[in-house]
């Protein structure tokens, strides 16, 4: 059973601890339960890291705090986890609301959350921030970060090369370890808090009760 944390601690702090201790917990598949603070009044419960990354610059274009709000943005390992993560956070009697890919709604369903507490991208949200960017905007970022002359590369691979730019930008993202969480954050910075992917911006705004 899931039992508050009391204490005079700073709110946003205690939320920050809150987001550490959750993803610890996550990777614990036997570990029963993780102190819920007092102050946490929602939570947004997302796939992964890139998905919190983008969440998390959302809400700076938007001009929120989450932490200090009271809200933890819990990336929870792969959608599969989304009942254990309901189960841990519902006796508090939480605001809950998800952000999922379009195939894995299905989970965030089963794990007790209707339609208006999940947000869904299509088919992810790495292909929603790219089709807010378009293609010319989306290699900027990536001339940016130095990361263009890679991409050309893998445009020329006989796989890539009859591919449209965004599908080749969106495999390129995925094609080493922390790209897509790094870009998360990147690629939603480009944007005016007017062009972000209505999926994001309705999770972030559903939780925080904007």
């Amino acid at each position: 059973m899931t039992e508050p944390v009391r204490g005079g601690e700073d709110g946003g702090d205690a939320v920050a601890r809150f987001e550490r201790a959750a993803s610890a917990w996550s990777a614990r598949s036997g570990s029963a339960t993780v102190p819920v603070p007092a102050g946490l009044v929602g939570a947004l419960l997302v796939e992964g890291a890139s998905d919190r990354a983008a969440c998390r610059e959302a809400c700076r274009l938007l001009g929120v705090d989450p932490a200090g709000s009271g809200v933890a943005i819990l990336p929870m390992g792969g959608a599969m986890s989304v009942r254990r993560f309901v189960g841990l956070l519902r006796p508090a009697q939480l605001r809950l609301h998800g952000l999922c890919d379009a195939g894995e709604r299905g989970f965030f369903e089963r794990a007790g959350l209707d339609e208006r507490s999940v947000s869904v991208c299509r088919p992810d949200l790495e292909g929603e921030l790219l089709r807010a960017l378009g293609v010319e905007r989306a290699e900027a970022v990536l001339a940016r970060e130095g990361d263009l002359g890679l991409f050309r590369t893998f445009q020329r691979q006989p796989a890539q090369r009859e591919r449209p730019a965004l599908a080749q930008l969106h495999r390129f993202l995925g094609t080493t370890s922390g790209r897509k969480e790094r870009y998360g954050q990147v690629l939603t910075a480009e944007l005016a808090p007017a062009e972000l992917p209505a999926p994001l911006r309705e999770a972030v705004e559903a939780v925080l009760r904007r």
